[in-house]
């Protein structure tokens, strides 16, 4: 599996209209822990679903998409943060130490 950057604000509408599911990880590249966590879930990620997009938001460079994403998804901004989208709603609000293959699995039905 591999990431595709989400660099911009049209990404971010895109993911909003596509049908199924998608995952957002927003990290921070300056922070331990949310490098830690991002290693983590890469341990594992080959257990989700080939059809389900990884976008990778780096924080530091894009801070603005992650605003829009607190407002757009209605979740409180954390670092890390994996959010699983579908259908355009975040089902999926996960951070730190909590970012987790197994939980995102136990989601997607």
């Amino acid at each position: 599996m591999t990431w595709t950057a989400l660099d911009s604000a049209e990404q971010l509408s895109s993911i909003k209209q596509q049908p199924g599911y998608s995952i957002i990880f927003k990290h921070s590249t300056r922070c331990s822990i949310s490098m830690m966590a991002k290693r983590r879930f890469e341990l594992d990620w080959d257990q989700l679903p080939d059809s389900i997009p990884l976008y990778f938001l780096d924080l530091i460079k894009f801070r603005e998409i992650s605003n829009q994403i607190e407002s757009d998804f209605k979740v409180h901004h954390e670092s890390p943060q994996l959010l699983l989208i579908k259908d355009g709603e975040c089902i999926l609000d996960q951070s730190h130490g909590g970012i987790s293959v197994e939980e995102t699995l136990e989601m997607v039905q």
